[in-house]
């Protein structure tokens, strides 16, 4: 991990452990995962919050303000909203996307849920979604929050990350596969 990736980490790490106790004495998990869930649909749908979080030009003023104004036409809730700011006045901000990751990982943990990254080649349906879900649980012995994604160039089949184990049964990987079995013979 290069060094800043992992300064940011362990800058998100603190504020993710101090935002989710708060959020956890005050019974309100569920409304912090919906904060994590609108703030990080912001950050992917705009370009400018992104350069607000992680532009280095806005000042720490300029960044709690417009955190302060955005807060309510987001709906996030005071907790979320007052620790972005204590970001923005500290110049953290721009540690914003792995607080997500790491609030994420919190909320799953705390609902007995893992996640699996599931890249697949064309968009899977609700019912090819539910029925990967109860394979993966049946596996891991905990609920699976899926976050399915789609790569064209697997051609077919799916990449499926759960945890630390990683189940490639695409196309693309048994061309490869074959690829590389056929330069050894030859």
């Amino acid at each position: 991990m290069s060094e800043p990736a992992s300064i940011s980490s362990g800058i998100a790490a603190r504020y993710a452990t101090a935002l989710f106790e708060i959020a956890k004495e005050a019974n309100a998990v569920a409304a912090l995962e919906a904060d994590v869930d609108t703030v990080d649909a912001a950050l992917q749908g705009s370009a400018d919050f992104r350069d607000l979080v992680a532009s280095p030009l806005y000042s720490r003023e300029a960044q709690s303000n417009a955190i302060a104004a955005l807060a309510p036409k987001m709906q996030i809730g005071a907790m979320t909203a007052n620790t972005m700011r204590l970001m923005a006045s500290k110049r953290r901000l721009f540690a914003l996307p792995q607080l997500i990751a790491q609030l994420r990982a919190l909320i799953a943990e705390h609902k007995g849920e893992i996640s699996a990254e599931v890249v697949s080649a064309k968009p899977l349906s609700d019912a090819q979604k539910a029925k990967l879900a109860a394979a993966l649980k049946a596996n891991a012995g905990k609920d699976v929050k899926l976050n399915a994604t789609v790569d064209e160039s697997l051609i077919g089949g799916l990449v499926v990350k759960l945890g630390s184990k990683m189940i490639d049964t695409s196309i693309r990987a048994r061309l490869n596969a074959l690829q590389n079995t056929m330069k050894e013979v030859g």
